[in-house]
């Protein structure tokens, strides 16, 4: 029932990871990269630090035992990592496309920033911290991000690639879904063995999948692909779930902090007010300089919204308990007194806010966004002149129109032409241009590769 690292990164969280990316809405997701790059990024940085200097202040007061400068660094890089996993159970896309957008996002990037500040910690001196420890610091993330992103980019056109115009990839339901994913596990592991970013180089070679490679395969492969994805992924959350809590009745590591088990019932308080007190401290002003960048009033974050994105990245899961005994453990057995603190409260932390906090996320937004008006903002999100936006308002009742309206300061078209204008040329219609003139001719993709039905004998029937 011992928590294995090994088996959590290498066989669970790859497939959950993957269908993420393979079924996250591009559009979307890429419209708040920025913001999901701030918070991802910055905030991990921001949580990291106060985290790290609140657990040195508190804990050696508290006399925990003999913690050294690169353990309350490593606490401070355990409890930044949020659950994404979790967050894809208590998020639905469909119902709260942005909030899921980021927070997810975020999540995705936080779990890589995470680990990386994590691995850094083990590198460097931490002893004699100056500039230039921060710079390599610096640049050793932003390669690491780089490198992974291009990894898991590359994998996913090269299997497009394979299959558009290989003859053994084509054409063949059993080959095509295997080809798939072995290539984005191929993706993961390649990552891992070269020390990148695997959550990463997996997740965008999930959206690259999904743009170009599914487009190319059989109608009977996109099929099976698209529920096989989802499948694994759903297997392996539960896996996860019941993994962790079995991990939690493992006797021996309760022992070790029997004799005072007030001691350790602070420790997890602590850790859960540093952890909320981390999360403000980036969501609220991050949220205001994403609205910065957001020139519809619309698209700008509410208060509402910012509390519901703190509140969801509050739960921790199983990221930080596999970091919690890569630091305090050896070999699964911790010896220490303040170690085996550690591991104890991480366990702790982790449940109450996967189960207490998990459970209260969808009331909370139900509350504080309700369905009517969260289904309008999402269609207004869009553009609040589109003729979806004005479509959206129609198919409410007079009652829900006319608060949404007044809530949202919709502004009415004086005429038809109003809603014909061409839109405004962004950084997406570029993007559109130049992969129907460049990308999708070469690796496919949708409208560019004729759709077959299934393989020969598949067309033919059984004998």
């Amino acid at each position: 029932m011992m928590f294995s690292e090994n088996l959590f990164f290498i066989y669970v969280l790859p497939p959950i990871i993957f269908n993420a990316g393979f079924q996250v809405k591009k559009k979307q997701f890429f419209r708040n990269f920025m913001a999901i790059m701030l918070f991802g990024v910055v905030g991990t940085v921001i949580s990291f630090i106060i985290i790290s200097f609140g657990a040195s202040q508190v804990f050696r007061i508290m006399d925990l035992g003999a913690l050294e400068i690169r353990d309350y660094f490593a606490i401070g890089a355990i409890f930044s990592a949020t659950d994404s996993v979790c967050t894809l159970q208590v998020l639905n896309q469909d119902d709260a496309p942005l909030l899921y957008s980021l927070v997810f996002g975020e999540g995705v990037v936080n779990d890589a920033t995470s680990v990386v500040l994590f691995h850094a910690i083990q590198k460097f001196d931490l002893v004699h911290i100056d500039i230039k420890v921060v710079m390599k610091l610096v640049v050793n993330f932003f390669y690491l991000f780089s490198t992974s992103t291009f990894l898991g980019a590359f994998t996913g056109l090269l299997s497009a690639y394979i299959i558009k115009k290989l003859y053994f990839g084509r054409h063949s339901t059993d080959r095509e879904v295997a080809l798939m994913i072995l290539m984005a596990y191929l993706s993961y592991m390649l990552a891992e063995l070269l020390d990148l970013s695997g959550i990463l180089t997996v997740f965008f070679c999930g959206i690259v999948m999904s743009h170009y490679t599914w487009h190319n395969v059989t109608e009977n492969s996109r099929v099976t692909t698209k529920h096989a994805f989802a499948t694994l992924s759903f297997i392996a959350e539960v896996f996860l779930f019941l993994y962790v809590g079995m991990d939690a009745l493992d006797i021996e590591k309760w022992r070790s902090v029997s004799g005072s088990p007030e001691k350790s019932i602070r420790v997890s308080l602590v850790l859960l007010g540093l952890v909320s007190i981390g999360r403000a401290a980036f969501v609220f002003p991050l949220s205001l300089i994403a609205n910065l960048s957001r020139n519809s009033q619309n698209d700008k974050l509410t208060l509402k919204q910012q509390v519901i994105i703190w509140w969801a990245g509050l739960m921790r899961g199983a990221v930080s308990i596999a970091l919690a005994y890569n630091q305090f453990t050896r070999s699964g057995q911790t010896h220490q007194q303040g170690n085996a603190f550690m591991i104890t409260s991480t366990i702790t932390v982790v449940l109450f806010t996967t189960v207490a906090l998990g459970l209260m996320t969808k009331p909370l937004i139900h509350f504080l966004l309700p369905p009517s008006t969260r289904h309008l903002t999402m269609s207004l999100s869009l553009d609040p002149s589109s003729p979806k936006s004005f479509l959206s308002l129609l198919l409410l009742s007079n009652r829900q129109a006319i608060e949404v309206e007044a809530e949202n300061s919709v502004p009415r078209p004086t005429s038809l032409r109003m809603l014909l204008t061409t839109p405004s040329r962004s950084v997406h219609h570029y993007w559109r241009m130049f992969d129907d003139a460049f990308m999708r001719p070469v690796f496919g993709g949708r409208g560019f590769v004729p759709l077959v039905l299934g393989s020969p004998t598949e067309r033919d029937g059984p004998d």
